[in-house]
């Protein structure tokens, strides 16, 4: 039973490495959008009813985990100041209680290139940030600071590297 906690900027490549991380492994892919763009249905982003039933969700999810069905679960994450550290702090100490294992990898690039996909079309399929001048707003203004992730095992810089190959690196690295 594994938890890969895939976390890093905002178009640093998180999704698309966990895209062919799942194809790899197996793994069940549990990208952060899918509790995000359903709880924007009725909520508006940074509320506090968005706060609060983003990590009702997301609490719910994983105190299931794991389930019959889900062994092995990779979770994409992008730290900004409206997850309150108490959720990173219990994702990161709950699972272990329960004998799952916790592999969190840092997926990061220069901010040359995270400007360059800000844009892109595969990020406008979700509800995710796509201006270039409100995510450097954001960015100086400290959005992206907090919350603290307690541990990385492992940075992968996707400037650098491909997906496949990022994701590759991920499954020899942890034996997955």
């Amino acid at each position: 039973m594994h938890l890969l906690f895939l976390h890093g900027p905002a178009a640093a490549g998180k999704y698309t490495v966990a895209k062919e991380l799942a194809a790899l492994t197996g793994f069940e892919l549990y990208h952060n959008h899918l509790v995000v763009d359903e709880v924007l249905k009725s909520h508006a982003f940074g509320t506090p009813g968005f706060v609060a039933e983003r990590d009702r969700l997301w609490r719910e999810f994983f105190a299931r985990f794991p389930s019959p069905g889900r062994a092995n679960i990779i979770f994409t994450f992008n730290p900004e100041n409206t997850v309150p550290q108490a959720f990173i702090d219990w994702l990161f100490t709950e699972p272990v209680r329960r004998g799952v294992k916790f592999i969190s990898v840092e997926i990061t690039a220069d901010e040359a290139v995270i400007e360059s996909r800000i844009a892109s079309k595969q990020r406008q399929q979700f509800k995710k940030l796509t201006d270039v001048a409100l995510y450097r707003r954001l960015r100086n203004s400290g959005v992206f600071a907090t919350p603290l992730i307690p541990r990385t095992d492992l940075r992968i810089d996707t400037g650098k590297t491909a997906p496949a190959e990022a994701a590759a690196h991920i499954t020899r690295q942890f034996s997955l």
